[in-house]
């Protein structure tokens, strides 16, 4: 995959997942409500600039990791 693609590709991901787990995470801890609802976006935005830099370095690890457990054919 060319770089640009995997950029691309990490940024969307970490898009969905940091909606999807603030979304999910701060719905268990504060249950369905208007508050919760009126906080969602605060923890997403929080969330999501952290998953895009962790995901710089995790998916390095994680490609290695791939690598050494099913080498290319």
């Amino acid at each position: 995959m060319d770089k640009k693609s995997l950029l691309l590709a990490q940024v969307l991901i970490t898009f969905m997942m940091a909606l999807s787990m603030s979304g999910i995470m701060s719905m268990i801890h504060m249950g369905p409500t208007r508050e919760w609802l009126a906080t969602w976006p605060r923890e997403f935005i929080i969330a999501w600039p952290i998953a895009f830099v962790l995901t710089q370095g995790v998916g390095r690890i994680a490609f290695f990791v791939v690598h050494r457990l099913r080498p290319l054919t």
